[in-house]
């Protein structure tokens, strides 16, 4: 069997919040609450379960999402919409860009719980 990530814990302020917050960015449906946690399924059958835990316990992780060209043309007009702050780099240096790497796009975003969302267009380095 090969190994594959299933599913991992994203740690937020509000588990419907940041789980509809990436949803709508992504165009994905929200799942249904199990427990504590409300899914976002990802095309390759990953789960980002969004559980709350009080703010003051939140490390701020990074997730970043491979996508289509046409996919980054809708998800950064939903970003540009609701007016959120992006960059063109992790370290937010360049404000109100978007980045150029490996001849794809890509482009950084916090999440409701200051979670760095970033999505791509290319994998770097060349990766597939």
């Amino acid at each position: 069997m090969s190994v594959e990530l299933n599913h991992t814990i994203v740690h937020c302020r509000d588990n419907r919040e940041s789980a509809d917050f990436l949803a709508h960015i992504l165009d994905l449906p929200t799942g249904t609450e199990w427990g504590p946690f409300i899914p976002v399924v990802l095309a390759n059958g990953v789960t980002l379960d969004f559980a709350t835990v009080p703010a003051g316990s939140i490390t701020v992780q990074h997730y970043a999402f491979l996508i289509s060209e046409a996919e980054f043309d809708a998800a950064f007009e939903r970003i540009t919409a609701q007016g959120i702050t992006y960059y063109a780099d992790p370290h937010q240096k360049h404000p109100g860009e978007i980045n150029h790497n490996d001849g794809g796009r890509g482009v950084y975003f916090p999440d409701p719980s200051g979670h760095g969302m970033e999505l791509i267009t290319r994998p770097y380095g060349g990766w597939s």
